[in-house]
């Protein structure tokens, strides 16, 4: 199958997309991006995704290039034209194409890249087995808050958690307390079965799939507490996962050297993946027939 992408008003073959080489976006990783999980040909939380986009781009001020239902409709027609049931869209904004200067241009026309491809939902191995994560200290910029496209420090952790065999790097402030994965927010259980998070603030990105954990972990009853916890917790809690659009909720069985709970994934994260996966699962059926 071939993919199809969209750039600026058209959709291209997705080997012959091109931006251009004075784009901000490719010279000052001057832009936003989201993405967003697809199951069965629907856009999952697409509300609070594009109200994230909107924030995110807002904080750089860089112009919306379309208003919200036009955005929707150009996601489902890439949605469409690739023909796939389960998988993800990629969008990027960046601040368009200007003359080298690293202030603002006085004109310029946003870039909007849209991609998408098939995803496998729900990786049972991992599932089973749970994944291994290493700590690496947090050297990103101070508005991680904000979808931008820079991402050097966390490629350099992501592959340093593959070059030591893990799935995952968390990143821990000044204070030694999580902050957050590379490309996932951090979740433990601790022995008195409260659900930990860090708070939202400017050191982390507001996930849109923590969102959904809490809302269906308080409606199960788990009480949820968002506040800073170190490694030492990690290392001494009862379970512990991660979660985004892409690595849904992953059971954590081992942080460096230490081996969490029985090595194995806890009742409480298996139940909550369970109830994730119902959640994206459990779309309605009007829906799906477009």
């Amino acid at each position: 199958m071939s993919r199809v992408s969209y750039v600026n008003g058209r959709y291209y073959p997705h080997k012959e997309v091109n931006v251009h080489v004075e784009d901000r976006g490719y010279q000052f990783a001057d832009g936003v991006y989201e993405v967003i999980l697809v199951k069965n040909r629907l856009l999952v939380d697409e509300i609070p995704h594009l109200n994230r986009l909107e924030r995110s781009l807002e904080a750089l001020e860089i112009a919306y290039p379309m208003k919200r239902q036009a955005l929707k409709m150009v996601l489902e027609e890439v949605i469409d034209r690739n023909k796939f049931k389960d998988g993800i869209v990629y969008i990027q904004i960046t601040r368009g194409v200007a003359r080298r200067d690293h202030g603002f241009p006085k004109i310029s026309k946003p870039t909007v890249v849209i991609t998408a491809r098939p995803l496998k939902i729900a990786d049972k191995s991992t599932e089973n087995k749970g994944a291994k994560v290493i700590t690496l200290p947090d050297i990103r910029w101070k508005r991680c808050d904000i979808k931008s496209v820079s991402l050097l420090p966390n490629v350099l952790g992501k592959q340093a958690a593959r070059t030591a065999g893990a799935q995952e790097a968390w990143q821990y402030d000044e204070e030694g307390f999580i902050t957050e994965g590379t490309s996932t927010n951090a979740w433990i259980l601790d022995h008195n079965d409260n659900l930990i998070t860090r708070y939202l603030d400017q050191a982390i990105l507001s996930g849109v799939t923590r969102l959904t954990v809490i809302n269906l972990a308080e409606s199960e009853g788990i009480k949820v507490v968002e506040q800073p916890f170190s490694i030492d917790d990690v290392k001494n809690c009862k379970e512990a996962f991660f979660t985004s659009s892409t690595s849904f909720l992953t059971p954590v069985t081992q942080i460096d050297d230490t081996v969490i709970g029985d090595g194995s994934p806890g009742k409480f994260t298996k139940k909550l993946l369970l109830s994730y996966m119902n959640y994206i699962n459990e779309r309605p059926q009007n829906e799906l027939n477009r």
